[in-house]
């Protein structure tokens, strides 16, 4: 299968890239960058020059692949006003990428985040969110899984706050780099807010399975760590880098700050029998033991 990717240079989208040459398809990636484009040529896949806001870019791309996988996205959270931005940018590629499908039966793969439900892991029949900051993104997804409708195969993936690999990556990381400018690994409140996580090479391997066999407006949950104490994962984030670990306000991380104090565990059970797929790298907690000082 050929298949268009955006986002193919970030940390989860190399990963799903090489997943998809090793298992014998070919790729075509969206590079807005010199620099991109040769990140993806060195992969072993073909670039194509442009961004996530050239919508006849995306159009040209979807047109020439068997399929498509959705991974870019702006994650810059520094004020509400840039992850509306953002949401919107993302809206309208997708949109474009949908319209450019409607009619084909090729598969179209985007990703959402797992819900958030009061008092117990959410599973992959629960809604995503369609209110709040990033509320838009929720709306995105149910758009394009309607295309169902219209003669395209379309999935989502729900990725967990934290996709790492090394260390690096998602909210976790997002931790870290905020101890390392204050000078404290800090949580808020009192740290017992669970999230989950998954390794990045484990959540490719879902999106190739998905890819491949899901059927036409479902859901799936890429979910290793069902729920990490926040307060444990900050523990190693101060070990590592030698930092006091302690509870700070939630306005310290900002427009997430909300999320970041909110209890999301999740569950991937149906995804894990109804697929087969079984994560087999690093949890998060030993995962975060690679963060250099």
């Amino acid at each position: 299968m050929r298949v268009f990717v955006t986002g193919g240079t970030g940390l989860i989208g190399s990963a799903v890239v090489a997943e998809l040459l090793a298992n014998g398809h070919t790729v075509l990636a969206l590079a807005r960058s010199d620099a991109s484009a040769q990140a993806i040529e060195a992969a072993g896949a073909e670039p194509l020059r442009g961004g996530l806001s050239d919508l006849d870019v995306l159009r040209a791309g979807a047109a020439q692949a068997d399929g498509v996988i959705h991974l870019a996205f702006d994650h810059d959270f520094s004020s509400a006003d840039a992850v509306a931005r953002a949401v919107a940018q993302e809206g309208a590629a997708l949109a474009a990428l949908g319209e450019e499908l409607v009619g084909s039966d090729r598969p179209l793969v985007t990703v959402a985040g797992t819900p958030l439900v009061s008092g117990r892991a959410s599973t992959e029949a629960d809604p995503v969110a369609t209110e709040g900051p990033i509320g838009g993104r929720g709306r995105t997804v149910k758009s394009i899984l309607g295309l169902t409708s219209r003669g395209v195969r379309s999935s989502a993936i729900r990725l967990p706050r934290t996709v790492h690999n090394q260390g690096h990556g998602g909210f976790a990381g997002m931790l870290t780099d905020i101890a390392r400018r204050t000078g404290v690994a800090g949580y808020p409140g009192d740290g017992e807010q669970r999230w989950p996580a998954v390794h990045a090479l484990d959540a490719a391997v879902l999106f190739r399975l998905v890819l491949e066999q899901a059927e036409a407006g479902t859901s799936w949950h890429a979910v290793a760590d069902e729920g990490d104490k926040v307060r444990d994962i900050v523990t190693v984030i101060g070990r590592r880098l030698g930092l006091p670990v302690e509870s700070v306000p939630a306005e310290t991380f900002g427009p997430l700050g909300q999320f970041f104090a909110s209890d999301q565990p999740s569950s991937s059970v149906h995804t894990r029998q109804t697929l087969g797929w079984e994560p087999k790298h690093p949890g998060l907690l030993e995962d975060l033991e690679n963060i250099q000082p």
